[in-house]
């Protein structure tokens, strides 16, 4: 008797995005079994941002649809989709600049408040205002709480964030603006986390530590959808690798597998997949 596979935790079918007469994102299918890593590579301009937009609502697809946990959620609004449990970072860093580290990451728990859940929308604002001003023992109570999560989630950075904790976001370094970005991915609690580029702009050092963290993630059993240039990091992570160029997908396998497809070489660098990359890598 076989065994049921159980179910993807995200699925993906037939995902198209338009601008006008270019297809960025071209009849996409995609699942993601609980647990896995998958990495989704290819040249600058081959969808792959697009397809996390309409993954996490910031943008709608014109056909296909996105089902996460066995539910339609093509196109529901990003902060719904966080309530879901799905959290993602940018391929150009967003932090608020004017705001401590400490409270970028506590924006990321915001889905997860529970000291007040109003059942009158129109009364829920008057209540937030009343909260901010009156602070009572379990409003508190419940900001302690977040706030020694979020030392925990910065804790898994080293030294890097931890004694910059009470710093604003715009005196960090670059590197350091990533992962206050990360963190604040990670105070959500998701259950799906897609990370685009997140070692854009880091030396070598700083990716060997972001490489550790995803790895660490992973190992605790977070489902994670990651674009990365960087293809010796993506070689050690994934369980899979998807490769798109002008908004299809080419091939999907596992590392060295899609490593060495004739597609792949001819699409993404036309020579020697590995060695250009490092050569790209380098220059940039």
């Amino acid at each position: 008797m076989a065994i049921a596979q159980a179910a993807p935790l995200l699925s993906v079918r037939g995902l198209t995005r338009r601008f006008g007469g270019l297809t960025a994102v071209d009849a996409i299918d995609l699942d993601l079994a609980k647990g896995e890593l998958v990495s989704i590579i290819g040249p600058n301009g081959a969808g792959k941002t697009t397809l996390f937009n309409l993954v996490t609502g910031l943008d709608r697809p014109d056909a296909g649809n996105v089902s996460f946990e066995g539910q339609d959620v093509t196109g529901l609004s990003p902060e719904t989709l966080a309530a879901e449990g799905i959290a993602r970072t940018f391929q150009l860093g967003r932090v608020f600049g004017n705001l401590s580290v400490m409270d970028n990451v506590l924006i990321g728990a915001h889905t997860r408040l529970r000291a007040v859940k109003p059942a009158v929308p129109l009364i829920g604002p008057l209540l937030e205002l009343g909260l901010a001003l009156l602070r009572p023992a379990n409003v508190k109570a419940e900001e302690e709480r977040l706030r020694e999560e979020v030392k925990v989630i910065l804790s898994r950075f080293g030294e890097r964030l931890l004694p910059r904790i009470e710093q604003p976001a715009y005196s960090l370094s670059y590197a350091n603006r990533r992962r206050v970005e990360i963190a604040r991915a990670l105070a959500l609690k998701p259950r799906l986390l897609l990370l685009d580029e997140p070692t854009a702009g880091m030396n070598p050092t700083e990716t060997a530590e972001m490489q550790a963290l995803v790895a660490e993630l992973k190992a605790e059993g977070l489902t994670i959808l990651l674009i990365e240039h960087k293809l010796e990091m993506v070689m050690r992570l994934s369980d899979r690798v998807i490769v798109m160029d002008e908004g299809k997908k080419i091939a999907e396998g596992a590392g060295e597998q899609v490593r060495t497809d004739p597609k792949v070489i001819e699409a993404y660098l036309g020579h020697g997949l590995s060695g250009a990359a490092d050569q790209r890598e380098s220059a940039a």
